[in-house]
């Protein structure tokens, strides 16, 4: 994904999700190689702690 602010639109946008998904939980990513931000998604502890160390940040 090119975005650096990911939200359920732009997984729509991009065919990650189905376009019928209401919501989406995101889980233990690899690695993160920039900071990204993502909003109003749910997102496990393991995947804060590797967008967090990336400079990334989580917006509810």
């Amino acid at each position: 994904m090119e975005s650096d602010v990911i939200d359920l639109g732009t997984l729509k946008a991009a065919n990650v999700v189905d376009t019928e998904v209401e919501s989406v939980k995101v889980v233990l990513p690899g690695k993160i190689n920039r900071a990204i931000t993502l909003h109003g998604l749910r997102i496990s502890p393991s995947a804060r702690a590797v967008i967090e160390a990336a400079g990334g940040k989580i917006e509810e």
